[in-house]
């Protein structure tokens, strides 16, 4: 097998880094201007998660968001316009250290990712690292190839709530 070199993804914007470290991981980087109490905030409370994860892009907002961010503990999101026609995302907690790091199973596929993210406090910013690994080569393709334009816009407007919450 040829060693895999990492590779920076074209979809990745002026803040944003997106490497591909192996067949099987994505590692996206990215500076945010809020503590990393606020953007831990953001990506556990379910109020506030909603506020920014759907691209607005997509057409498609997010219906519904449950969270039970504990270690053990689980979440369940719908993405439609009514309840009759939902494209449900759902997993496990698997390690929660508040303002730190959170690490999660995604269940709706057996080509989903494990899920690692962390907050890094930089004093009024927050260097988030969130890093994929997916059960395959394919798997990752098949991700990347639909998140081209979704994750730089779901982290502009993370930025967006994050000056609402960081007067």
């Amino acid at each position: 097998m040829d060693e895999q070199r990492p590779t920076v993804s074209p979809f990745a914007d002026q803040r944003t880094t997106v490497e591909r470290k192996s067949d099987r991981e994505l590692v996206v980087t990215r500076f945010f201007d809020a503590p990393a109490r606020l953007v831990y905030e953001a990506w556990t409370k379910p109020e506030l998660f909603m506020r920014w994860w759907a691209p607005k892009s997509s057409g498609v907002p997010l219906f519904s968001c449950d969270m039970d961010v504990r270690t053990g503990g689980g979440y369940r999101v719908a993405f439609s316009h009514d309840a009759e026609n939902t494209m449900e995302f759902f997993g496990k907690y698997l390690d929660v250290i508040p303002n730190t790091r959170l690490v999660w199973t995604n269940e709706e596929s057996e080509d989903a990712a494990l899920t690692t993210v962390t907050f890094e406090d930089k004093g009024d910013r927050t260097l988030l690292t969130l890093h994929e690994l997916y059960p395959t080569k394919e798997a990752l393709d098949e991700a990347c190839a639909g998140m081209e334009g979704g994750m730089p816009e779901q982290f502009e407007q993370l930025d967006e709530l994050l000056l609402t919450l960081n007067p």
